[in-house]
This record gives structure tokens, C-alpha cells and sequence, in this order.
């Protein structure tokens, strides 16, 4: 990764709701009408935190009918963890 993805991943994770959005969907898939009810946030604040986490890999997306589902992205995840341990790795 170079240093703009890394800055648009921070920046994704820089944000209360986004931080939220994370936590909701750490156990697991959820479809968008559950996340709004459990962040009392309105439809276009929701579509445009996804948006951006989605744009980073953090989380994937799949549309089932008219519900979009989210989940955390297992490679989003990795990235995101090898970005940190590659800026905060100390030599000894």
C-alpha cells in the first residue's frame, strides 16, 4: 500500500459513526435497516459512511432484493493491521 490509501483508510476510521458502523458489524453481517436502527442516523448519512468505508476495502457490501447487507472486509481487515505494525514497528 502507499501513502494515499493509507490516509484514506485513516481517514475512514476517523469519524464517530464510521467507529460505530465498525462495532456494529463486528459480530457479523447486517442489513443497512438494522444499522440505521441501531444508530439513529437517517438513510443518506448511512449510504455516505458506507460509501467511504467501502471505498477503503473496510467493508463489503452485496445487495439481497432491496437490502443492502454489510460486513467487515477479512482483507480490509489485514490491511489495515499490517498498515499499523509497518508505522509503529520499532528496531530494536
Amino acid at each position: 500500500m502507499g501513502y494515499k490509501e493509507d490516509v484514506r483508510m485513516i481517514k475512514a476510521l476517523a469519524d464517530e459513526n464510521r467507529l460505530r458502523i465498525l462495532e456494529c458489524l463486528h459480530h457479523g453481517e447486517k442489513c443497512a435497516c438494522v444499522i440505521l436502527e441501531e444508530l439513529s442516523i437517517t438513510q443518506s448519512t448511512l449510504s455516505h459512511h458506507m460509501k467511504l468505508l467501502c471505498d477503503c476495502r473496510l467493508v463489503d457490501s452485496r445487495k439481497d432484493g432491496r437490502c443492502m447487507h454489510y460486513s467487515i472486509s477479512e482483507e480490509g481487515k489485514n490491511r489495515f493491521k499490517d498498515m499499523f505494525s509497518h508505522y509503529l514497528e520499532t528496531t530494536d
